[in-house]
């Protein structure tokens, strides 16, 4: 019984996998997409960007 478990885990496993990773590498090619991607990645070059605190809490 455990071979029969074990073989059919590591078969479909596999598949199951693969099919993610398919399925990431779709989404992450589609051209749809592009520009999301590229803004992510400029994002800590933005300069206009600031500290993330609040000026009504700074000590003076």
């Amino acid at each position: 019984m455990y071979e029969i478990l074990s073989s059919f885990a590591q078969t479909w496993g596999m598949l199951m996998f693969v099919a993610m990773f398919g399925g990431a590498l779709i989404y992450a090619l589609w051209p749809r997409n592009q520009a999301v991607f590229d803004a992510a990645a400029s994002a800590p070059l933005n300069e206009a960007d600031g500290p993330l605190t609040d000026p009504s809490k700074e000590d003076v």
